[in-house]
């Protein structure tokens, strides 16, 4: 009667065994499934401006980092995780390496909230069991960001409006030289 009971008793561990495989075999899909979503990315890309563009065309870790991000917008959840490392390595090289040209405490502001964002998307990526909406909203945090940077470049060259009048009475006064000839 013992070994009877004893056969059932490991039929029963072994029968919930196989249901907690099951489980988890299911939740292993799932992740695969989410990963393998491309990533909805709905903020604009801002475009430098012409003064600013000269400066960022010499600079050859913003084109690094340019290429990186635009390559987020068609990327999957996965490919993105896989990339993490690489990312914020290069975000950190863009950190460090800003021209005199552009060196200003907003843009400096700008490239330390990117390098944060690309680290925590290291971060998030490298963990045992990663979250892939995690990633996901970091990844869309990290673009918008890119673009902030970018629009506070474009500030720095923002004509002043002293700057402004000048040109608009030189604008009047040539205006004014052509309708007399």
């Amino acid at each position: 009667m013992h070994k009877f009971i004893y056969l059932i008793l490991i039929l029963l561990i072994a029968a919930c065994k196989t249901d907690k495989d099951a489980e988890e075999s299911a939740s292993n899909i799932e992740d695969t499934t989410a990963f393998q979503k491309k990533l909805k990315i709905e903020d604009p890309n801002y475009a430098l401006e012409p003064e600013a563009k000269d400066y960022a065309l010499k600079w050859v870790e913003y084109i690094t980092a340019q290429n990186e991000v635009n390559k987020l917008e068609t990327a999957t959840i996965n490919e993105v995780k896989n990339n993490a490392g690489a990312i914020a390595q290069i975000m950190e090289s863009l950190k460090n390496s800003v021209p005199d040209s552009l060196k200003s405490v907003a843009v400096e502001a700008r490239l330390n909230v990117v390098n944060t964002k690309a680290q925590l998307l290291k971060q998030y990526s490298s963990r045992q069991d990663p979250d892939a909406e995690d990633i996901a909203e970091t990844t869309k945090e990290l673009h918008l960001e890119f673009n902030n940077l970018k629009l506070q470049m474009n500030e720095l060259f923002l004509k002043t409006l002293e700057e402004f009048e000048k040109e608009l009475d030189d604008f009047e006064r040539e205006e004014r030289e052509q309708d007399s000839i």
